[in-house]
């Protein structure tokens, strides 16, 4: 098993907004923050973008942008420009001079992604990602958006389910990108899956839930003592292999809860529990509250989203 893959499939990335931005000459403009994440790659000129805390960051022809979580940001033709506050449109979106050929043009959008285990993102990812098109991957990405914005206009059968699928490449293009991990304080799956000793343990892991390992048993399967495979892991995963486990089995529980397609009892053997009675007191004592309310609440939001 993958376990890069798994996580990607649990995010179900869709509802995807992309739309061409373009300007011309001076111009700014200002962005609230949104829980949705973004991204968007510069086809044509340049621009900056200003994000709270930090000095101003130039775009250049062929760089990629990803947002795990949007932040309240300027973008602007030059970095001294200071933007009015805007609503985000689903349209196409021209700032500056309205007449004449933009000097500026980028593909630049949104997506969803479950909401229900959406901190395994955030957990992989830093808060800003930038790619830039002299690191090689910059041509792809924008292939990929390139696509996401076709199919957006369209309305053939099929969307959500290729924009489902155009989405996942996306996000497995950009996290496979090495500059990521640049971060050597940063813990998280990617690090360790990019540690041959480690993601072997986490792609046993990943092939059997079930199983009840223990430190001892992956500790084998790493080839190592007890202790070194313990520290190692949690150096480089930011947790202990046995709390790894135990996150993993709760966001593949979340999963099956919000879809409501098995029962509590098959749940609970799927993921490793002897039982629905501990598999619930184990998923009340770390989500906080019982597998039927967390259901249920789940589908209130998204009734009312």
């Amino acid at each position: 098993m993958d376990p890069f893959s798994d996580v990607i499939a649990l995010l179900r990335p869709s509802t995807a907004i992309a739309k061409p931005i373009s300007g011309r000459s001076t111009w700014g403009v200002r962005y609230a923050a949104h829980k949705a994440p973004g991204f968007a790659v510069v086809l044509q000129g340049e621009c900056w973008l200003s994000f709270e805390g930090a000095l101003p960051v130039r775009f250049l022809t062929g760089d990629f942008l990803l947002l795990p979580t949007t932040p309240p940001f300027t973008m602007a033709s030059h970095p001294d420009v200071k933007g009015d506050l805007t609503d985000p449109r689903e349209g196409p979106v021209r700032h500056g001079e309205q007449d004449g050929d933009p000097d500026f043009i980028a593909l630049g959008g949104t997506f969803r992604i479950e909401q229900a285990n959406a901190p395994l993102l955030l957990a992989l990812l830093p808060s800003i990602i930038r790619i830039p098109a002299a690191e090689g991957r910059g041509g792809r990405l924008h292939r990929m958006i390139q696509l996401i914005t076709e199919e957006c206009v369209r309305d053939e059968p099929g969307k959500e389910m290729l924009l489902q699928r155009l989405l996942e490449i996306l996000l497995v293009e950009a996290l496979r990108w090495r500059g990521i991990d640049d971060d050597e304080d940063r813990t998280g799956l990617l690090r360790g899956l990019r540690d041959p000793v480690l993601a072997r343990v986490l792609r046993a892991i990943h092939a059997d839930v079930r199983a009840r390992w223990t430190v001892a048993d992956l500790a084998k399967t790493a080839g190592l003592s007890r202790s070194a495979f313990a520290a190692r892991f949690c150096d480089v995963l930011g947790c202990g292999p046995i709390e790894y486990l135990a996150r993993w089995r709760m966001a593949l529980a979340k999963d099956a809860l919000i879809n409501a397609t098995k029962p509590l009892d098959r749940i609970a053997d799927e993921i490793g529990y002897e039982s629905a009675s501990a598999f619930s007191t184990a998923f009340r004592k770390r989500v906080g509250c019982p597998p039927g309310r967390f259901a249920k609440t789940y589908e209130q939001a998204v009734l009312e989203d």
